[in-house]
Formats: C-alpha cells, structure tokens, sequence
C-alpha cells in the first residue's frame, strides 16, 4: 500500500530481476511458461562477484557424500561448491549457517572454510528453538538471490524449487545485508537483543515500501522475515507481510508451499495455530477472494495436514466461496526413489492479483514463531509498462502447475484415499505413511484412462 511519507523515501533503480527455477530431472511441463534454472543464476553471481559474496542457509550438502548412492546429478550441486571454493580464495565470502547437528554433513562446510571462506554458525535452537531456514545471497553488495532453494545438490535437479534474482539493486542489498548481519552478530551471543541496535533497522516495510524501478517498472518493494525476535526496528515481520498481502488481494490469492499446517508442530507443546488459515477464510467470505493453495505430497508430508486442508476446502460454494486445494506429487524413476529428500515441489511463494511474495519458510506456525526465514514483496499493480510484471509471471508459473498432470489430485480424491478404506487397509497390513505416497504416484501413472477414475479403480483394487 502507498502512503505519504513513501515519497520521502530514497528512490533506487533496478535494472533488473529475474524469476529462477529448478525442474527436477525428468519433469516436463506442456507449457511455454519456464525461467532460468538456479544452478544458471548461481553460476552467474558466482562468476560475477568482484568483491563480497555472503551467503545465509540451512544446510550444505552439494557434493552427494550424505546420500550413499551414485548420482550424476549430484554434478551441478558439485560445480557450485568448486566454484564458491575458487572464489573464496579471491573475495570475501562470508557463510552464515545453522548449527549442524550430528546427523548433518560438514564436508562442504569444511571445505570452504580450508578455502578461506569466513563460516558463522547460528545456534537458533539454543536462541529462538527454531533453525535458520533462510536462503540467500548477497554479491559485491548489489545483487542478490533469495528463494526456496537449499545449499544441496538436489535442489538443483532432483527438487522443485523457485526464487528471483535482482541484479544491480544496492539499496535492496543494503537491506537484505541488515539481515545478514543479524545472523552474524548472533554466532557471537548467547541471546537475542531484547532491542537491536540502530544498524540493524530499516526505512522499507509493508508501510512505506522501497520505491524502484524494476524491469522498467514502477514497484513498491520490501523485505520480511522472521522470527519477530529477529526484526530490527521498521522491519515488518514475514507473518505480518503475509497476512498483509492476503488482506490486499481484490480478486484472487495463489498459493505455493510444501506444507500447509495451522499448527505449532516442533515444540514440545504442540497447539493450534490459525493466524494465515483465519486471514484466508476472511477475504473468502467477506470479499468473495478466490483462494488457491497448491500443496506438495512426499514421503515425508505429514498426514495431519490433509484434514486441516479439507476443512479450509469444504467451505467451497461456487456461488459465494471459490476456495480449491490441489496436491502436487513428483513422479520419480526407481533408481530417483533411492535418493532421500528428493523429487518434491519445495516451492514457497504467493501471487495475488496485486502482489508477488517469494519466501523461504513452509507455512506452520513453527516458521513465523521461532525460526529464520525472509521474503521478498513486490507490488506493481501501478504498472503501466507494456512488459509482463513479477506478480505476471509469478502468476503464470502457478497456474502452469495448477493445470498440470502432476496435480491431478484434488483434495477429495486423496481424501477418498484417506478414507475408511485407506485406513483398514493401512491398519491390517501395517502400511507406513510413505506408501500413501507411493499410492498417489502410482495412481498419477495409469495413464490408461483420466487421472480420477485410475486413482478411484486404484484405490478400490488395493481396497
């Protein structure tokens, strides 16, 4: 939303920002709709930094030591480590990290730190009880990537993922670099400051955006993230920017995430969490907002999440309420089946008709509450340019994987096998949740007849 004092504030321009994919192997989309892949786009920050890389993440793993198994694809994810490897020895590269746990590789780590890279781990278990989850980077403070992308091999060929890239943005960096030194600042404490000191605040939030022009068009933009414990002064939390750019929509809310849960699920004290699923029944009932939540199902999707969307779904009426779940699977080979925590659409962003949210977190409570997470807000609806806008594009990446085979499960046919039968079957022959997984996908390739009636046939032969 504008306001007065956005007038006031400094003005930057963007040259340019570009939408960045990974399409796991074998995945093909009967579409024009695609992006440069993120291996691309890293290669070129990569190449292009003449003075500074920092680098915020979760994990490392883009050699294919964890797995056991032999992967070509593990090559791109390979490359990457070599090239930030040479780079080290160059320019300043700064990693900040979350604290591995035993079960966590540090191969990679290690090696950039023999590099020269300066590492940071973040103990946000011991600070928040949540994890750094966030993934971004910073190049020679004007270019920057940030998405749903991992420092891991799969996630440039064997997991879906989605992020954007600005280039040329200094002011923008200079914001995203806020954040980063935050993380930095806290591999050095054993607590959070209770008031973060004036270096860590910012002008740009969800009320006085930075003003840009981006593409050759005029954007509203700012930076989120959370927890709240971790915003410094001005810095709008990444729930508060969620529910903000749901309450803005005018006609339609897409939505792209792995997981959908109201629920607070990793702490000790499980509860109820409803702030985003409230926010979405509202604009569905008291505006006639179309809501559209594309989900992932994979082997490790928790089975909870299915009623708490089948509630949001029932309130579906064509004449008043038009909200639709679908369920996104990732077909995979047998010898992809033997890769852990891989083919899935990792994606983790919003377009509404007004706005473009690419984040970092799934939506539980969990990632808004405790841990560490960011997103990038774009709003263009003042555009006057002949060119597709980000929230454009945005919008017709969703709608690619919305009408795609893969997601030819509606929330009620996997709730038809979830069903009485499902559970008898699962009880008698002791069938883990995995298998449910196996289940969808082996429906989605009976491509004999429609999509519902294998996946009901299925259903009711195994039954």
């Amino acid at each position: 939303m504008k306001s007065a004092s956005m007038d006031l504030l400094p003005m930057c321009v963007i040259y340019r920002i570009v939408l960045v994919e990974s399409i796991p192997e074998g995945l093909v989309f009967n579409s024009s709709t695609t992006h440069q892949s993120i291996y691309e786009a890293w290669l070129n920050l990569i190449s292009g930094a003449q003075s500074s890389l920092d680098i915020a993440s979760f994990y490392w793993t883009l050699t294919n030591n964890d797995t056991h198994t032999h992967e070509d694809t593990a090559k791109q994810g390979e490359q990457i480590l070599e090239e930030l490897g040479q780079l080290s020895g160059k320019v300043s590269v700064r990693i900040a990290v979350d604290k591995p746990s035993e079960e966590k590789p540090m191969d990679d780590i290690n090696s950039l730190i023999d590099s020269g890279a300066d590492v940071r781990m973040v103990n946000m278990r011991e600070l928040t009880s949540g994890v750094l989850h966030t993934k971004f980077w910073i190049v020679d403070k004007k270019h920057i990537y940030i998405g749903s992308a991992n420092m891991d091999w799969r996630s440039l060929t064997q997991v879906k993922e989605l992020g954007a890239v600005v280039y040329d943005c200094s002011c923008l960096a200079e914001d995203l670099g806020k954040i980063f030194e935050a993380y930095w600042y806290l591999n050095q404490t054993k607590t959070v400051p209770a008031h973060w000191p004036k270096k860590y605040s910012t002008l740009y939030n969800k009320d006085t955006p930075m003003q840009l022009s981006l593409n050759g068009t005029d954007t509203s933009v700012y930076l989120s993230s959370s927890p709240p414990s971790l915003c410094a002064e001005g810095r709008t939390p990444d729930l508060q920017s969620i529910l903000s750019v749901i309450a803005d929509a005018q006609q339609f809310v897409y939505i792209a995430v792995m997981d959908y849960l109201p629920t607070i699920e990793f702490s000790s004290h499980k509860r109820y969490w409803a702030d985003i699923d409230t926010q979405l029944r509202s604009v569905a009932y008291e505006r006639n907002v179309r809501v559209r939540l594309l989900i992932s199902c994979w082997e490790n999707t928790n089975p909870i999440m299915f009623p708490f969307l089948h509630s949001l779904a029932s309130l579906q009426d064509k004449s008043k309420l038009d909200i639709q779940v679908r369920i996104f699977t990732v077909p995979a080979t047998p010898q992809q089946k033997q890769i852990p925590y891989a083919r899935v659409n990792h994606n983790k962003y919003m377009v509404t008709d007004r706005v473009a949210y690419i984040g970092t977190s799934n939506w539980s409570g969990d990632y808004f509450v405790n841990t560490a997470g960011s997103a990038l807000v774009v709003n263009q609806t003042w555009a006057r340019s002949t060119t597709s806008t980000v929230q454009e594009q945005l919008q017709a990446v969703f709608e690619r994987d919305w009408n795609s085979p893969l997601c030819a499960f509606t929330l009620e046919r996997v709730l038809h096998l979830l069903g009485d039968g499902f559970r008898a079957y699962t009880l008698k022959y002791q069938l883990p949740w995995p298998s449910f997984h196996e289940l969808l996908l082996h429906s989605m390739m009976m491509m004999s007849r429609s999509p519902l009636t294998s996946c009901i046939d299925f259903a009711q032969n195994v039954f």
